[in-house]
């Protein structure tokens, strides 16, 4: 796991809180959200004076504010939270607010290294993206999603940029959406525009648009492909390339296209969720072979087995030779790894992990209401109160388990071989 090397995987259990004595403390304690490296576990809380601050491993920040939501660990390991101050909104980052102020601030997101936090805002009645603190110089009408930049540098949003009067149907369909990259917007504008995502360099914007009533395509930096389909999904670039794919329907089925022309062969009822390779050789994605049952296609080769309720997008091995997912059929959940569906069922699943060598998978998993480790579709005989996702040690000889029992939050390094008895 990227940025783990320098983390303790001394085999050890310890105590880091006492979650009771924390719940004693204070009027209201919240959703708890744990730090990847199992050191440090946070909760926002509300004081007696009804005011909220966030309290980390039993102390709380120094500030407290009016509300506080959305708290969560970044990658780099900083703890950040939206909060409200005088009845305007910003960021706290380990505790310190930024010196900007919003009407409203929501959907946080992270770069990759941590170093870059953002939010959509609303300001002085205009939309935006704010990245550390700054705003765009130009705002709009409403916004939509948006996505960072592989280093967290620039920002790409869907964007209204013309007003449009309540019940004005043909102003909508003339085109009042674009994508706009750093607050500068696409000369071209769309009915609809959904899903911007970054090429792997930063340079490159992709993203859904719709042109008619029922006509769907990619546009890449505001130039559309010169095909249009029946709708399409959220387009994905190749990595290290400037190339796109995305699914797309044509004549009522469903398949992958790259750069606006055929790429998979096979047509399928439904095709979305389409992962590379780390590598970029090969290509998965979620597809309904038949209508009703659904199953992963690796490079346009379907899984031999297939589930009624639905199927989550694909996970690759770090070595890029191995596919997992999860899986639910008929009310039960399980992991599917390259087509081999775990003997066991849950409840609820979490997602795959793959060991460095990607020869093992680990889940969290819950059952009768307790929470287990999963390893290579065999859940372990211990449950707890409240469990995080399991971590390899980057050379896979260790696992972190982060969790809850009786009261306390632990954090414990096993050996691999303990979980693969």
């Amino acid at each position: 796991m990227a940025g783990s090397e320098g983390w303790d995987w001394q085999i050890d259990k310890h105590c880091v809180a006492d979650l009771t004595t924390i719940q004693s403390q204070f009027k209201r304690v919240d959703e708890l959200t744990v730090s990847a490296d199992g050191e440090r576990i946070a909760a926002p809380v509300r004081l007696e004076d009804d005011s909220f601050t966030a309290c980390v491993n039993g102390e709380a920040w120094p500030d407290s504010f009016e509300l506080l939501w959305h708290l969560k660990f970044a990658p780099g390991g900083q703890l950040i939270a939206l909060v409200r101050i005088d009845d305007e909104w910003t960021m706290v980052v380990d505790g310190r607010p930024w010196e900007c102020r919003f009407q409203y601030l929501w959907s946080p997101k992270f770069s990759g290294d941590g170093r870059s936090f953002a939010a959509l805002y609303k300001l002085d009645d205009a939309f935006g993206v704010t990245i550390n603190g700054g705003t765009w110089q130009s705002g709009f009408h409403s916004i939509r999603d948006y996505c960072l930049s592989p280093n967290g540098t620039h920002a790409a949003a869907t964007v209204q940029v013309a007003p449009l009067r309540e019940a004005d149907v043909d102003g909508f369909f003339e085109g009042v959406w674009s994508v706009a990259v750093d607050g500068n917007p696409w000369a071209d504008t769309f009915i609809n525009t959904w899903s911007p995502a970054f090429s792997w360099d930063g340079k490159s914007v992709a993203a859904e648009i719709r042109s008619d009533i029922c006509e769907y395509s990619i546009a890449v930096d505001g130039a559309s492909w010169s095909d249009r389909f029946g709708c399409v999904w959220a387009p994905t670039f190749r990595p290290k390339t400037h190339q796109v794919v995305a699914p797309v329907r044509q004549h009522g089925l469903w398949t992958l296209a790259e750069d606006g022309s055929g790429f998979w062969e096979r047509r399928y009822n439904m095709a979305w969720g389409q992962k590379f390779s780390p590598d970029g050789e090969h290509l998965a994605a979620v597809v309904s072979p038949e209508f009703g049952r659904w199953t992963i296609a690796v490079d346009d080769v379907p899984w031999g087995v297939d589930f009624g309720d639905m199927v989550v997008e694909p996970v690759f091995s770090s070595d890029s030779a191995h596919v997992a997912t999860i899986a639910k059929d008929e009310g039960h959940w399980t992991i599917v790894v390259d087509g081999n569906v775990w003997d066991e069922d849950f409840e609820m699943v979490w997602d795959p992990i793959f060991s460095p060598d990607g020869q093992h998978v680990l889940a969290k998993a819950e059952r009768r209401g307790r929470y287990v480790v999963v390893a290579d579709g065999k859940a372990q005989q211990q449950s707890f109160d409240g469990l995080w996702s399991p971590t390899f040690s980057p050379d896979g000889s260790r696992v972190m388990l982060r969790y809850v029992q009786e009261g306390r939050y632990y954090r414990h390094v096993v050996p691999t071989s303990d979980l693969l008895r």
